[in-house]
């Protein structure tokens, strides 16, 4: 049996992408591609929860602990180091399992990226020189550069608008007109999708579980390693779920138990987000169960049989 080239896991934080992912590829052969934005940085392990050793059972795994936390990843530069693993595997013979819950790179894998050249180094030096002066600054800069662009950015997304402002003044086009040429990264018979969707209750019930898991398990040493290094916090890296609160109490913002429970609060806001982005996004894909493995394994052995 031909088996598709990539096969994409999606799911909300604490629903059991990893082990699904890791039981799939041990059956079909298949390595595994990291697809969340903060399981790509390093000194992040526990707080954006990257499989240990004894988690990935022998399987190969890719792009996890990949990068600095000083590294600032778009899905672009994702994107590209991931379509580079996904060729490396296919040329052993063997599939790729894309696991995480960042929803835009599965949207770029199967929709597209727009073709923006590498930005100039003066471009990208002027904007970060920009967002120095605030907030306030880039918004007022993207407004002018991009009014219906900037419009459609939420407010406080810093990242998105230092984008906004540097693909723009790259290339003299709206980001309407960037994204108008976007084009699938993989070919359309090449994958195929699927959702993990837990039962919410129960999943929020879990992710606060979790979080004291991650507490015990030294998610505040992690956090008080980022801080000793002053890193800048508009960092993709530094606005992992759950490190905000912490490194706020260590800035003596406020106790340790208030960080917790609003650790706790971002994870459930973080995975009800995610709910509406897989469903508004990928609405297509089949969904999983969480209460069954094996009935969750089973409907991805015969929908890749299928595909094949």
């Amino acid at each position: 049996m031909v088996r598709p080239a990539a096969i994409l896991l999606a799911g909300p934080t604490a629903s059991g992408k990893t082990a699904l992912a890791v039981k799939l590829a041990k059956t079909i052969g298949a390595e595994i591609i990291n697809a969340d934005s903060m399981q790509l940085y390093q000194g992040l392990a526990i707080l954006s929860a990257q499989p240990s050793q004894a988690e990935r059972g022998d399987v190969p795994h890719h792009l996890f602990a990949h990068t600095d936390p000083s590294e600032r990843w778009s899905a672009g530069r994702w994107a590209e180091a991931a379509l580079g693993a996904l060729s490396t595997i296919n040329a052993r013979g063997a599939p790729a399992i894309f696991v995480g819950g960042t929803g835009l790179y599965f949207k770029v894998l199967t929709q597209g990226l727009a073709p923006v050249s590498p930005i100039p180094s003066d471009i990208r030096e002027s904007t970060i020189e920009l967002a120095g002066k605030g907030y306030a600054a880039l918004r007022e800069r993207a407004s002018e550069l991009d009014p219906v662009g900037a419009a459609r950015i939420k407010p406080g997304d810093t990242q998105r608008l230092v984008r906004l402002i540097e693909v723009v003044t790259a290339t003299g086009r709206t980001m309407a007109e960037v994204h108008a040429e976007t084009r699938p990264l993989l070919p359309e018979t090449s994958w195929t999708g699927f959702v993990l969707q837990p039962e919410r209750a129960g999943l929020y019930a879990r992710i606060e579980a979790r979080f004291e898991a991650m507490m015990a398990a030294g998610a505040l040493d992690e956090a008080r390693a980022l801080h000793a290094r002053g890193l800048d916090r508009n960092l993709p890296a530094m606005k992992a779920v759950g490190l905000r609160p912490l490194l706020a109490h260590l800035d003596g913002e406020m106790t340790l138990e208030e960080a917790v429970v609003q650790g706790k609060t971002d994870s459930r806001r973080y995975a009800k987000r995610q709910f509406t982005w897989f469903s508004n996004q990928h609405g297509g894909w089949p969904r999983l169960p969480t209460d069954n493995a094996e009935a969750a394994l089973k409907t991805m052995l015969q929908a890749i049989e299928k595909e094949g």
